[in-house]
């Protein structure tokens, strides 16, 4: 069954059962061969599993930076049209009124064929579930990037606690999440362009201060804890780092971060494979 939507176009193989869990994927802007190779494994991935899944192909939500205020750099939004691509991927919370579960997975991250359900993983006594970056298996290289970058994106929040120890503050890495329906109630009816221009989020969309090179990554943690949500940190097999984390072969989803620092920025398909299988 081939079943069309407004974002791509997905095989699925029961109707009741995309009703029921959903991936989501954003991939806009120039194809590439590590996303193409990345995005496959998604789609094998829904189909052994029964999931439904779904690929944004072109910008929805198109959200700006205030341009008088904003210390992000006029490239990072400039040349995707004046729009932050970083904040496509909340699209994903539309999706909620009809899935009881939902995961938004960027279009980076490589799926093992023998994977198990990761939705299976996050039981309904819990709103969200993410792996917390110090609590991966990392390079010593890496950990010292987490404090730095703890300190950066945490440190002037001040009203939630992010339980800092010596590998910086409790965050999670935002490439892989995955939702219950319960967490509808703390969106309060909003839509997702609504949810991110609330006012609290808005020094984090323009960019203040050294969030100027912050993702979504950080309103997202700042969200889940102010709202005090149930969430599980999940097992670090399902979010790992490429060439940050050290048992990188024994983890279920492969996140290639970071493509730009990647050998061959990540085209060479086949080189990666062999350093990850």
């Amino acid at each position: 069954m081939t079943f069309v939507t407004d974002v791509g176009v997905t095989n699925v193989n029961n109707w009741n059962c995309i009703m029921k869990r959903l991936i989501y994927q954003v991939y806009v802007g120039k194809r590439s061969k590590l996303y193409d190779h990345c995005v496959e494994s998604v789609k094998e991935y829904c189909k052994k599993h029964n999931i439904h899944h779904e690929v944004q192909r072109t910008p929805i939500l198109m959200i700006k930076p205030d341009v008088f205020a904003t210390n992000r750099s006029k490239e990072s939004y400039e040349k995707y049209g004046g729009y932050l691509p970083i904040y496509e991927k909340e699209n994903a919370f539309a999706y909620l009124k009809t899935y009881d579960q939902v995961a938004i997975i960027d279009a980076d991250v490589w799926i093992r064929p023998d994977a198990p359900n990761i939705f299976e993983d996050l039981t309904d006594d819990y709103d969200f579930g993410g792996v917390v970056e110090r609590d991966m298996p990392l390079t010593d290289q890496y950990v010292a990037k987490i404090v730095n970058y703890s300190r950066m994106q945490y440190s002037n929040i001040k009203n939630v606690n992010w339980k800092w120890n010596n590998r910086g503050a409790e965050f999670m890495n935002m490439g892989i999440m995955v939702m219950n329906k319960s967490i509808e109630k703390y969106l309060r009816g909003e839509t997702p362009t609504q949810f991110i221009r609330r006012p609290e989020f808005k020094p984090f969309v323009d960019g203040l201060g050294a969030w100027k090179w912050s993702t979504d990554q950080t309103l997202l943690n700042t969200w889940i804890k102010e709202e005090k949500m149930k969430v599980k940190n999940m097992n670090w097999h399902w979010n790992g780092l490429f060439a940050a984390n050290t048992k990188i072969k024994e983890c279920h989803f492969v996140h290639f971060f970071l493509k730009d620092k990647l050998p061959n920025r990540g085209e060479n398909v086949d080189q990666l494979r062999e350093m990850v299988e």
